[in-house]
């Protein structure tokens, strides 16, 4: 599986944005995704991820503000981002697994910025 990222930017605090990951290869509705992001100085973090039954979980940190969300059709899974905080400001990386063989994230896109001005 490859992953492309996009969609980042620079935005103002209390504005919003929508992440996309793109993906290549076989069985996408098979694999759990993900996003993470690591700031300058920071280890990488989870930020969210969705199962391949689409169920969603959120890093405390954006619980109500972030949303995920996958299209199976369109191999893509998106994250939505409201009401952004300078603190959310980072390198954002979506990330796929195999949960029959891993549970692990495995493959990982390139990474996108965000920037949250305050």
């Amino acid at each position: 599986v490859q992953l492309q990222a996009y969609g980042g930017g620079l935005v103002q605090a209390g504005g919003s944005l929508r992440l996309s990951c793109a993906a290549s290869g076989r069985a996408f509705s098979g694999y759990a995704l993900a996003w993470f992001r690591q700031a300058p100085g920071k280890e990488r973090q989870l930020v969210t991820s969705i199962s391949r039954s689409s169920t969603p979980y959120y890093a405390d940190s954006v619980k109500g503000r972030f949303t995920i969300s996958r299209d199976n059709a369109k191999n893509t899974v998106y994250l939505q981002m409201n009401g952004l905080k300078p603190e959310d400001s980072a390198v954002y990386y979506c990330a796929a697994r195999n949960p029959a063989s891993s549970i692990r994230y495995d493959y990982w896109g390139q990474g996108t910025q965000v920037t949250v001005s305050s």
